[in-house]
């Protein structure tokens, strides 16, 4: 009797060439297009432009040595809001047997916001393999530093400091004036609420009082802060000046600052005292 032939059923030849499983590796946060890597510890600042690039490894190739993958990438703030719009792409290309060793290269450009807070951010990226059907993602972190602003619950003036020109670096230690003298104000409102995206309505209208607290004159036109945009702003930095006439008596006088936040219906006033000699 001759002996049955077992036929075993060949394996199943999956169409989809396997790497290692899909990886983000070579991620690099830089200052400039083309720049080497922000060293350990760097700290970038608020409204810096930063250029983010990153390989991916680990991708399913075809029969025809095709390579065909989707991505994103976007930065969130230490809270998990994103800073800007997501950046979407896809790439579908040819890999020959030579190029074993190439990965594909993703590389775009990230705008931090001018206003933003200090701490820790994160660029993620999000892969997805589309002949393996496989995903894969990775938070990426850097810091940024910025201007100190108090947080707070409700409309509020702070940080009001004097200079005596726009551009000083530094305020002035005592606010003392002459008669003929310009005053220069900084200060950063915060505590406004948001509309439909992220719309802001925020007015102020300085008056300069007398000793008694008369007021002595007021300015004619409130300054007027409108705008939306894709991140919250957290604060509005505000300035004015106030140029005092020749004749000023001198004296000790006050500056009235009266806010408004039309899409809160918030007011808030803050009163700062200055000398004239």
């Amino acid at each position: 009797m001759r002996p049955i032939a077992l036929i075993l059923p060949l394996l199943y030849l999956c169409p989809v060439l396997r790497c290692a499983g899909l990886e983000v590796v070579r991620p690099l946060i830089a200052q400039s297009d083309g720049g080497v890597a922000a060293p350990a510890g760097f700290t970038h600042v608020a409204g810096e432009t930063l250029f983010f690039s990153c390989r991916i490894a680990g991708y399913a190739k075809t029969p025809e040595e095709k390579v065909h993958v989707a991505y994103s990438v976007q930065a969130f703030d230490p809270k998990g809001v994103p800073l800007t719009e997501i950046y979407k792409n896809e790439m579908t290309t040819d890999v020959a047997p030579q190029d074993k060793e190439w990965m594909p290269k993703i590389a775009t450009e990230i705008q931090i916001p001018p206003l933003v807070g200090a701490g820790t951010y994160k660029v993620l990226v999000k892969i997805e393999d589309l002949t393996a059907n496989t995903k894969t993602e990775l938070g990426v972190p850097f810091e940024v530093r910025s201007k100190v602003v108090e947080p707070s619950e409700t409309l509020v003036v702070r940080n009001f400091q004097f200079f005596r020109e726009e551009d000083d670096p530094q305020p002035v230690q005592k606010a003392v004036y002459r008669g003929g003298n310009s005053i220069w104000m900084k200060f950063d409102i915060i505590g406004f609420k948001y509309g439909d995206k992220n719309r802001i309505d925020v007015s102020y209208v300085a008056s300069v009082l007398s000793p008694s607290g008369k007021v002595l004159w007021t300015q004619p036109e409130p300054a007027v802060e409108q705008s939306d945009s894709f991140y919250p702003k957290r604060y509005v930095a505000a300035s004015m000046s106030i140029t005092l006439a020749p004749n000023t008596t001198p004296a000790d006088y006050m500056i009235a600052v009266k806010v408004t936040d039309a899409v809160g219906t918030q007011t808030y006033e803050t009163k700062q005292a200055f000398t004239v000699e």
